[in-house]
């Protein structure tokens, strides 16, 4: 039986250092990477994004112009729901497809790297679930520093998301990354 450990938290909390801990001894599913595989071009998704929000948000390669859809669909919760329609069944398809891969190979635990696994609906999924809680200030100025967002971008990307204290209140396990 294949174990699966949702881990999950708040953006910039500190997930990809835990996972980076990790790799080395499970496999990872990084929803992230699997978010930015269904929107290689010429994928159905990207034609769809253009499509719903213009040929702007498509770079001259045919890539996907993801800072400009971020302004965008961060600044209108209707257009983030758009998005999150037209991605959210082909990432969850491609994630049950590898979970299951682990099942078939008979991994004995598996981690899933999901930002949104509460917001997007993946605890079924998950056997164990994982939340890195940060501070919202020490959030906040490392997602600038990060990201170089400005404040009201960072606090756009982190008002997207549920509350870290919310995601607390489910999870199993709790890493505190409140430290250097």
């Amino acid at each position: 039986m294949t174990i699966v450990v949702g881990l999950t938290g708040g953006i910039a909390s500190g997930k990809s250092t835990v996972v980076g801990m990790l790799k080395q001894y499970f496999p990872i599913i990084d929803a992230d990477q699997v978010a930015r595989e269904v929107v290689q071009p010429p994928s159905p998704a990207l034609r769809q994004i253009a499509t719903t929000f213009g040929a702007k948000v498509i770079q001259t390669d045919g890539s996907l112009n993801r800072r400009l859809l971020g302004q965008i669909v961060f600044s209108n919760p209707r257009q983030l729901q758009q998005l999150n329609q037209i991605e959210a069944p082909l990432i969850r398809q491609r994630i049950i497809t590898k979970i299951n891969q682990w099942r078939q190979q008979r991994v004995a635990l598996g981690i899933l790297d999901m930002p949104l696994l509460f917001e997007q609906n993946y605890q079924p999924l998950c056997d164990v679930i994982v939340v890195v809680d940060i501070t919202s200030h020490l959030q906040l100025q490392r997602l600038m520093k990060r990201n170089h967002f400005t404040k009201q971008e960072a606090q756009q990307r982190i008002s997207s998301q549920w509350p870290l204290a919310r995601k607390k209140a489910q999870a199993d396990i709790i890493i505190d990354n409140n430290g250097t």
